[in-house]
């Protein structure tokens, strides 16, 4: 499977964005949590400094505090963390563990955070200052580095999570892609051959446990075989009837040329006779043509199919009616870009292209020009350029249906099938079809574009025959 199919897919972005935001919500759950948790610890430290301020405020004399803050501050007792300072109305350090008062905002009843000492390493603290009677201060803190450490690590822990989370959502949701592509591009991949024509490809069943994908396939499955029965009966029918049309039509010609050969002095017998042989050359022909298409939407002559040289076919087609274009005083010119190699049908593509210089030659005036051109390369090209009148952009699309006949730009006889024979030829080749205007204008430009072709072994080569196809 190709990686820009997958980075492309539906399937892709809906798992990714789905996981994404699961993602998302547990980030989110876990920075909650890490903000409750840093939260806690913060008004854990200031409920401990809050009862410690609550027991110096019990102390009714400047002696007895000092004597207090002296003890408290002893950094060989059970509590280490605690900072004091108390400073008489002077500033001068009355008592306490610490040197001097820190460099930052205090306010009453507000705490704020700084550190020991000027040094950016030192541990950090939090503290808040008490106003005296006297007009001292007290300064009463605690150190709160292993709490920082603790939050910084949390945080990091919660930042190192989402990071896997969302690593592993975005290869969850790869994961899940490429086996939910695999499923579906097996079912592409068989329906392009069905679509190609072979009726016979059903979607493999993988899953062992009946899941949707093998509901789905076993339900295609089963419309497949109904399509493939009705299109074999039809086909059947469809057989049978050209062909028990066809030999009597065939019986018919025969005995009218006989009989047109033993002579008649009468004109008009004769002249009905010659009529009634041409129409019902016609209604062979037409019936081959229908028979032709069929077939070639069906896929029925993908077994002829072999590696050729395109630009080989277009010379010989170009030998084939260079006489037909003679008689009109019109140019045929063969202009070859070749070699240029494709796999396909060749007794098929040499009626398609056929068709198309035939009717480039039914549609050309006299003195006018038409050009076969084939190109090689990735994606090899056959084009047919006439000097005609051209099809009106708003009914190409149309000209390529069968029985249709654009009477009011082009009324030389025909059933309205040539174009049809190529566009199924096209189709049968995965070739793309283009009409376009010939450029200098007037005129039609066909345009067949061929796929790439794998290396494949040599060509086979082999006489062509080109049925006419009356458009």
């Amino acid at each position: 499977m190709r990686a820009r199919h997958l980075l492309r897919s539906s399937t892709l972005q809906f798992t990714t964005v789905y996981l994404l935001v699961f993602a998302l919500s547990a980030a989110g759950l876990l920075y909650f949590v890490y903000v409750q948790s840093r939260d806690f610890m913060r008004e854990q430290t200031l409920e401990t400094i809050g009862a410690e301020i609550t027991g110096l405020r019990e102390q009714r004399s400047m002696p007895g505090l000092i004597e207090v803050v002296d003890r408290r501050s002893d950094r060989r007792g059970p509590d280490r963390d605690s900072i004091y300072l108390l400073l008489d109305p002077l500033g001068r350090k009355l008592a306490g563990n610490l040197a001097h008062m820190p460099d930052v905002p205090f306010a009453p009843d507000h705490y704020s955070d700084f550190r020991l000492t000027d040094d950016p390493a030192s541990p950090r603290a939090i503290a808040t200052v008490l106003p005296l009677i006297n007009g001292g201060l007290l300064l009463v803190g605690r150190i709160v580095e292993e709490r920082v450490r603790l939050e910084e690590r949390l945080a990091t822990i919660i930042l190192q999570g989402g990071g896997i989370m969302l690593l592993v959502a975005l290869v969850a949701s790869f994961l899940l892609s490429r086996w939910t592509l695999s499923r579906l591009e097996a079912m592409n991949r068989t329906a392009r051959k069905i679509m190609a024509g072979d009726y016979t490809q059903r979607i493999e069943m993988r899953g062992g446990g009946g899941d949707e994908f093998d509901e789905l396939a076993a339900n295609l499955n089963a419309m497949l075989g109904r399509i493939e029965r009705l299109l074999n009966g039809m086909r059947e029918v469809t057989d049978n009837i050209a062909h028990d049309l066809r030999t009597p039509l065939t019986r018919m010609r025969m005995r009218l040329e006989m009989a047109q050969q033993e002579g008649h002095d009468d004109p008009q017998v004769r002249h009905l006779i010659e009529t009634t042989i041409a129409e019902a050359e016609a209604l062979i022909q037409t019936f081959n043509a229908l028979l032709g298409i069929a077939r070639a939407n069906a896929g029925e002559r993908r077994a002829e199919m072999e590696q050729l040289d395109v630009c080989s076919l277009t010379g010989e087609v170009h030998e084939l009616y260079e006489p037909l274009a003679d008689e009109k005083s019109i140019v045929l010119e063969l202009d070859q870009l070749g070699p240029a190699s494709i796999v396909g049908s060749r007794q098929l593509l040499a009626q398609a292209l056929g068709n198309l210089v035939d009717n480039a030659i039914k549609y050309t005036p006299h003195g006018g020009r038409v050009v076969i051109r084939c190109e090689g390369g990735a994606r090899p090209i056959i084009e047919v350029r006439d000097s005609g009148p051209g099809i009106p952009a708003g009914l190409r699309d149309k000209a390529l249906e069968r029985f249709v006949r654009l009477e009011t730009e082009r009324g030389t006889p025909g059933n309205g099938l040539g174009l049809s024979l190529v566009a199924a030829v096209a189709r049968l080749h995965d070739a793309d079809l283009r009409l376009e205007d010939a450029q200098p204008p007037p005129g039609l430009r066909v345009v067949l574009t061929f796929p790439p072709v794998d290396p494949a072994p040599p060509e086979r080569g082999g006489p062509i025959e080109i049925p006419a196809t009356p458009s």
